[in-house]
C-alpha cells in the first residue's frame, strides 16, 4: 500500500471565462487553477472538487479533456497531467421540515455520472447555472438522488452551527436518514471546529470514517485540513475503499486545525462580540439572556454526546496541523520562498528539518513551523464565525 495526501472539499469560485460559480470565493479559484496549484504547490495527491455540477464547470472539464491535460482513470476519478487525481463532486444544501438546512458532499466515479446527476438536479435547483448548491430537497431525498446515480454521500462539516446536520438539524442522523441510507454513508466530514476525539463521543458514528478537509474558498486555503489515505493508487474506487476501511485500504491519519482555531469552536455572543468562556455547554450570554448567541461545536457536542470519554481505539490518529498562512510573520512571499526551496507545502509541513528551514527563513519562523508540526503553539480560541489565532 502507498500513502497519499487527500483533501476532498475544495470549492470552485469562477469558470475559466469568469462566470461566478460560488459566491464568497476567490476569482482565481477555477477548476484548472485548483488542479495546478494543489498538484504543484501544495503537493496533494487527491482533490475532491465540489461545485463540479455547474454546467460552466463541466464545460471547463471537457476542454481540459480535449487538451489532453485531464483524462478519466480506469477505476474512476480524473487524472491531471498524469500525476494527480481529481474526484468530481458537489456540495448541496438541503432543507428539512423543521426549517433547518444542511450541507452534504456528493461524489461520482465518472464524468458521465456527474453530468447525469447535474441534469437530475436541474429539477431540484432553481437555476443551476447561477447557483448549483441550493436545492429544494431534504437530506434523505438528496441521498436517494445521489445513490440512484451511483454516487457517494457524505455529510459536510457535520457539527458547525450553520448548515450542518448535527449543528442545527438533529441530535441523530437516524432522524434524517432511513436505516438503509445511514448504512451506506461511509464517512462524515469533521469541519474546522471539530476533531476525531470530539466526534467519537457519538456512538452512532462508530462505523463511519472521519475525514478532515479544507473546505477551501481560495487557492491558499487548500490543504489547511487533509488526510493521509493508505491505498494501492488514487482512483475513485480506491478512495471509496479507504473511506469504507476495506481490503486493507484505510484513512491512516487525519490532519487538521486544532479545533480552537476554527470559526465556531466555542459559543459566541453576537451582542458582546466575544467568545463566552466557561465549561461547555454554554447556551446563554452571562451579560443578558436576550443577547443572541451562536452555539459552539464543542458546546453542541456536549449536549448530544452519549459517551463519557472519547473512543479512539479503532480510529486513526488526529494530528493537529497549522497551515503556513496561520503562522505569525508568514506571508505569501515567505511561502513562495519556502515552496521554491522544498518543492511543495506538504514537504515543508511534514519533512523539512529545523536546520534546513533556517537556511530559507528567519529562525523564529523556522521554529514556529516545527512547533506547529508538534502541536505546541499557543492558541486564542475562535467562535461566532471568527477564526482563532496563534498567539505571539
Amino acid at each position: 500500500m502507498n500513502s497519499y495526501y487527500v483533501d476532498l472539499h475544495v470549492h470552485i469560485g469562477r469558470s475559466s471565462e469568469g462566470r461566478e460559480i460560488k459566491k464568497a470565493t476567490a476569482n482565481n479559484l477555477t477548476f484548472e487553477n485548483i488542479a495546478y496549484e494543489s498538484y504543484y504547490r501544495k503537493g496533494i495527491h487527491v482533490i475532491g472538487v465540489v461545485d463540479s455540477i455547474s454546467p460552466y464547470v463541466l464545460e471547463d472539464i471537457d476542454r481540459l479533456v480535449e487538451r489532453g491535460e485531464l483524462q478519466e482513470k480506469r477505476d474512476g476519478g480524473m487524472e491531471y497531467r498524469g500525476g494527480q487525481t481529481l474526484i468530481l463532486g458537489a456540495e448541496i444544501e438541503t432543507h428539512e421540515v423543521a426549517g433547518c438546512s444542511s450541507h452534504s458532499l456528493c461524489f461520482f466515479k465518472t464524468l458521465k455520472q456527474i453530468k447525469e446527476f447535474s441534469q437530475s438536479m436541474c429539477k431540484h435547483i432553481k437555476n443551476i447555472k447561477y447557483c448549483s448548491s441550493m436545492s429544494r430537497l431534504t437530506g434523505q431525498e438528496l441521498f436517494n438522488v445521489v445513490d440512484s446515480h451511483g454516487g457517494v454521500f457524505i455529510p459536510a462539516h457535520a457539527f458547525t452551527p450553520h448548515k450542518s446536520f448535527y449543528g442545527n438539524c438533529c441530535d441523530s442522523l437516524h432522524v434524517i436518514f432511513d436505516d438503509a441510507s445511514f448504512e451506506k454513508i461511509p464517512a462524515i466530514e469533521l469541519g474546522l471546529s471539530a476533531d476525531s476525539m470530539m466526534a467519537s463521543m457519538l456512538s452512532e458514528l462508530d462505523g463511519k470514517s472521519f475525514i478532515s478537509n479544507s473546505d477551501a474558498h481560495s487557492l491558499i486555503k487548500m490543504g489547511r485540513e487533509y488526510n493521509i489515505f493508505e491505498m494501492e493508487d488514487t482512483s475513485f474506487d480506491e478512495v471509496l475503499k479507504a473511506l469504507r476501511n476495506v481490503d486493507g485500504r484505510r484513512v491512516k491519519v487525519n490532519y487538521g486545525l486544532n479545533p480552537q482555531l476554527g470559526k465556531y469552536h466555542r459559543t459566541y455572543c453576537l451582542s458582546c462580540d466575544t467568545v463566552i468562556k466557561g465549561e461547555p455547554p454554554v447556551l446563554k450570554c452571562p451579560v443578558s439572556m436576550e443577547h443572541a448567541i451562536v452555539v459552539g461545536v464543542k458546546d453542541r457536542l456536549e449536549m448530544i454526546k452519549d459517551k463519557r470519554e472519547p473512543d479512539m481505539n479503532d480510529r486513526p490518529p488526529y494530528q493537529y496541523q497549522i497551515p503556513l498562512e496561520f503562522l505569525p510573520k508568514v506571508g505569501p512571499k515567505t511561502i513562495d520562498k519556502l515552496i521554491q526551496h522544498f518543492g511543495n507545502e506538504m514537504r515543508i509541513l511534514h519533512d523539512a528539518a529545523l536546520e534546513e528551514l533556517q537556511t530559507v527563513v528567519k529562525a523564529e519562523i523556522a521554529k514556529n513551523i516545527i512547533l506547529a508540526r508538534e502541536g505546541k503553539l499557543s492558541i486564542e480560541v475562535g467562535g461566532g464565525g471568527v477564526y482563532g489565532k496563534i498567539e505571539g
